[in-house]
């Protein structure tokens, strides 16, 4: 499981496991957790946050979109 990012009580990641997926993160914090897609930010699944600490999420992942895409096409060997 690669950290790409920490911040505040957020650690945002994505499973080495799921080359075949469109790029995405996983963000957890303590018991909650979300699965984000980069290429439009959407929310693909959530358990346990708020839909107002989801926008908090959603606008961590706009702001490091890049950094993030980056990690994961040179985790996969991708695009």
């Amino acid at each position: 499981m690669p950290t790409l990012l920490r911040t505040g009580p957020y650690r945002l990641y994505f499973y080495s496991s799921e080359p075949n997926e469109p790029p995405h993160v996983h963000i957890d914090r303590d018991d909650c957790s979300a699965k984000i897609w980069l290429h439009d930010g959407s929310v693909a699944s959530n358990l346990g946050f708020s839909a107002r600490e989801l926008n908090v999420i959603q606008g961590l992942v706009r702001e490091h979109r890049v950094m993030l895409r980056k990690g994961w096409h040179d985790f996969f060997g991708t695009e």
